[in-house]
């Protein structure tokens, strides 16, 4: 097949969404298939099968969007029509800009289209500091679904979450496949000798980027309330825009936290390092993060937010905390460290988990979704 995957947002693999698609673009391209990328990536202009459209401009927004980190790319008719001549089939990652034209585009030539959801409304409120506006996720959900999903052969959702949320808001049932991104086969249980400096410390790994949904402000909080404050070394394994608030957050812990953004090949080792993993995000999608943790076996701390899959994750109710509460969060984290039998017991549980699933298989779903959707609609 010749598949065109349209990115509204691609660049540097430091988000979900592109580590999402740039996992399907190889694993497409490694099975045989065509791969052709339109996205908004300077970086990406002239290497073979990326059709580069014009940057989009926020004007008074510009400075925000480039301070998360993100670059939004402009739906040019004609750049889309050259990326889609040919086609197979067309993956949209996001609804935004570049999404909905490319939507448009494909409906006129009679190309099937298939629709990632890759976007929770509260992450869209989040980012103007209105995601406590409940309507306005309702509001934002009818909105892309009138002006987007409605147009797509079938929708990937990551998890069956976020397609009950979508579907419950809208109030009707979807084409869709519930298909995860997968954990990457790099990342797994195994012995890992920890750094000396960790040796004698009980060690907390939270991973995800820094903002105010993923909430590790509540983390540095609860580890400042927990009784063994003094011997824990946490770890915020991400990077985004909410670093500084962070950094000064964390100058009241005893021992200072590390702040670092580790590679993919390089996660695995982090997480088989550490006592236990906490999740405090209060809006998640899917949670890869949060996998990758179960996937090394370890005891994993999770919100119990309904706006966040991972709360379907734990293996224990002695594993969620109160969303949001930095005092229930020290409480849970003390109980497990003054555990440690109970918490040998409740990784072993963790590590026979199966909503960890590999990405091969992941991506050998994606692609008979593709060929089903294509075949469907073209026959």
């Amino acid at each position: 097949m010749i598949v065109t995957v349209v990115c509204d947002v691609l660049g540097e693999e430091n988000n979900g969404t592109t580590v999402a698609a740039m996992n399907l673009i190889r694993a497409l391209k490694a099975k045989g298939h065509t791969v052709r990328v339109l996205c908004g990536d300077e970086e990406r202009r002239g290497e073979e099968g990326f059709y580069i459209a014009p940057k989009l401009n926020l004007w008074p927004f510009n400075g925000y969007v480039a301070k998360v980190g993100v670059s939004l790319a402009k739906g040019d008719p004609k750049i889309i029509a050259e990326a889609f001549d040919g086609t197979d089939l067309v993956h949209i990652m996001t609804p935004f800009s570049l999404g909905m034209k490319a939507m448009k585009v494909a409906e006129q030539m009679g190309i099937p289209v298939t629709a990632g959801f890759h976007c929770q409304a509260e992450n869209m409120t989040a980012y103007v500091g209105l995601n406590k506006v409940g309507f306005l996720s309702h509001f934002v959900y009818a909105f892309l679904y009138r002006r987007f999903f409605r147009y797509a052969d079938a929708i990937h959702y990551p998890s069956a979450f976020i397609r009950e949320v979508f579907e419950s808001s809208i109030r009707k049932k979807t084409r869709g496949y519930v298909i995860s991104n997968g954990v990457n086969g790099s990342v797994r249980r195994a012995h890992v000798e920890r750094p000396a400096e960790w040796r004698d410390r009980i060690v907390i790994v939270s991973t995800g980027r820094y903002s105010r949904e993923k909430a590790q402000d509540v983390l540095i909080k609860a580890v400042q309330r927990a009784k063994h404050r003094d011997t824990i070394q946490l770890v915020l394994a991400g990077q985004g825009p909410q670093e500084p608030y962070y950094r000064a957050l964390a100058k009241r812990l005893p021992i200072p936290p590390v702040f670092r953004f580790y590679e993919r090949t390089e996660i695995g080792n982090v997480l088989n390092c550490c006592d236990l993993y906490v999740h405090p995000a209060e809006m998640e999608l899917e949670g890869i993060a949060c996998l990758e943790a179960i996937k090394c076996g370890k005891l994993t701390i999770v919100s119990d937010s309904k706006l966040s899959a991972t709360r379907t994750f734990a293996v224990d109710d002695r594993c969620v905390f109160r969303r949001g509460s930095a005092k229930d969060l020290a409480r849970v984290i003390d109980w497990w460290i003054d555990h440690p039998e109970e918490r040998a017991l409740c990784e072993e549980r963790y590590a026979a988990s199966d909503c960890a699933v590999g990405q091969e298989v992941c991506m050998a779903k994606m692609e008979q979704m593709f060929l089903e959707v294509s075949h469907e609609v073209r026959a």
